[in-house]
């Protein structure tokens, strides 16, 4: 009775919750706030969005899907129906409220464990920003930079954006000075206020969505974006960034990262070069150039394996208007990279763990597999990385690269349906934050790759190609002496070779299936066509 009784106290709470949201919005209709410029009134009417919207989400699962059985057809389509339903209303909130918003749903889609419902959706907010008019630009400029006239420093400044982000947006000019092209990079006034606001909004909100429903746990995720928004606001930092994945790859051709202008440049404000290319997943740009679709996506592959395996120092906002591809470089392009506002530096020990783990997932080490999950934490859910990352389960005979059978396939649905809300909390709570960072970042490079039309064996080469390679970076703990250097190296060298030769073969039966499967097409193309000229010859003789 107790139980009960608690259990109804918190859907009455829930629901006197969504009550005053709604009763508050109505009241703070969009003409009352076009007549207040106020930033506390905006941000209270922000949080009131986001309190009903959230809040009626919740209230909407716990309802609809109260009395099914999870292991029947008609819950999963309930719950897919509910997943289009809450990601459509989340959506029209982030739209409303905008700016960190913005951000904060784009942050959502890009995580590969959320529904596809929700990536699917939010992904749309990656091209939704509307750009500030020119005057309230011009104001961070002047206030940032120190001068009454644009003209002072800029031999012309173009007032319309080449680019509007959910944080700032992007302006072509020329110095005065060497008749310079640079990117002048402005950040939306009184955006550090809002995410203050906003951020302690999504804090409590999360917080409060877990005491009420303690399955729904959202707080990890809501962590990890206040680390990622809160660097992203410091252009000075962002600058540092960008210098340092310069260094990084300053002997990489097929890289090419911007310089910056620190006599332009402050916390708010970021000049840099002018670099010029189409978005990475501009297919039709592509082709006009006769650039491969393939080559693209495996030195994207690349660039950010290196990033992760060896550097340990990732760009964590791998979405297409940041990665452009121009025409100029010595395989025929080259990519572009922008945007260091979301950089990470990984732990050390977590990289070398990393390498480990990719290393086992691709010779299927289940063991070495289970023994790295309990190493960050995640214990009997380490089974399920071989699905994460390869698209294979643990257990699978399945070549690699070929995805599953259909019997895995069929065990692994059967497997996930005992699976809750609380299982999949408790296993992104689990994860180190690198390794969220590393999910997130997969996950855009996989959907990347995707567009491009690459086969996951591109990816899975680069990334055990890179793993042993940031292996072989450290000498052998238990070893530090040169001779214990020189026979750790060996070690890694002698894996390296033989994972390229079953990569190779692998790669060879893929070419010789291709080739069968052209072969036949071609055969009974050629039998087809046969057959027609034969019909013809001796059709006149068959009607005489």
């Amino acid at each position: 009775m107790v139980t009960r009784r608690r259990i109804f106290n918190k859907y009455l709470i829930a629901g006197v919750i969504a009550g005053a949201g709604v009763t508050f919005q109505t009241l703070t209709s969009n003409s009352f706030l076009s007549s207040t410029d106020s930033p506390f009134i905006n941000g209270v009417v922000r949080s009131s969005r986001a309190l009903f919207t959230i809040t009626s989400t919740v209230i909407d699962y716990k309802f609809s899907l109260y009395g099914l059985n999870p292991h029947t057809d008609d819950y999963r389509l309930t719950l897919s129906e509910l997943h289009l339903r809450s990601a459509n209303r989340i959506l029209t909130m982030c739209e409303a409220n905008k700016g960190i918003y913005i951000k904060a749903g784009q942050f959502v889609a890009a995580i590969r464990q959320v529904p596809k419902e929700y990536s699917t959706t939010l992904s749309s907010l990656q091209d939704h920003a509307i750009p500030f008019q020119f005057e309230a630009i011009k104001q961070v400029l002047v206030s940032n930079l120190g001068f009454n006239c644009l003209s002072e420093f800029f031999f012309s400044f173009d007032e319309v954006p080449v680019a509007a982000a959910s944080i700032a947006q992007v302006h072509h000019a020329v110095l005065v000075k060497d008749r310079q092209e640079v990117a002048v990079k402005v950040q939306y006034p009184g955006l550090e206020y809002q995410m203050k606001f906003d951020l302690v909004t999504m804090s409590l909100l999360s917080k409060s969505v877990g005491w009420i429903f303690p399955g729904y746990r959202f707080q990890w995720l809501v962590t990890e974006f206040e680390k990622s928004i809160a660097s992203e606001l410091d252009f000075i930092a962002e600058a540092k960034n960008l210098e340092r994945i310069r260094e990084n790859f300053k002997d990489n051709s097929m890289v090419r990262v911007p310089n910056v202008f620190w006599d332009f440049t402050t916390r708010q404000v970021m000049t840099m070069e002018f670099c010029r290319g189409r978005k990475v997943d501009d297919l039709e740009f592509l082709k006009e150039r006769g650039i491969s679709e393939v080559k693209v996506a495996k030195t994207l592959a690349e660039v950010f394996a290196e990033m992760i395996f060896v550097h340990g120092f990732l760009h964590g906002d791998l979405h297409p208007g940041n990665i452009l591809v121009s025409p100029e470089g010595k395989n025929g392009f080259s990519l572009v990279l922008l945007d260091f506002g979301i950089c990470k530096q990984l732990n050390e020990d977590f990289r070398l763990k990393y390498c480990e783990l990719w290393e086992a997932l691709v010779v299927k080490d289940s063991a070495k597999i289970q023994e790295i999950g309990e190493y960050f934490g995640v214990g009997k859910y380490s089974r399920y990385f071989p699905v994460i990352f390869t698209g294979r389960t643990i257990d699978s005979k399945s070549t690699l690269g070929e995805g599953m059978s259909v019997e895995e396939r069929n065990n692994l649905k059967q497997e996930l349906k005992s699976l809750k809300m609380e299982d999949i909390s408790s296993f992104m709570e689990s994860l180190p934050t690198d390794f969220l960072t590393v999910l997130r970042t997969d996950g855009l490079l996989r959907s990347l790759m995707s567009k491009l039309g690459a086969p996951l064996r591109v990816r899975l080469l680069a990334y055990a190609e890179y793993a042993l390679y940031g292996l072989s970076l450290k000498s052998d703990s238990k070893s530090d002496s040169a001779i214990g250097v020189v026979l750790f190296r060996f070690k890694i060298g002698l894996r390296y070779v033989q994972l390229r030769l079953l990569f190779g073969i692998l790669g060879l039966v893929s070419w010789l299936e291709s080739i069968k499967h052209t072969s036949t097409r071609r055969f009974k193309d050629l039998l087809a066509s046969a057959g027609f000229v034969v019909r013809n010859l001796y059709r006149p003789l068959l009607t005489t």
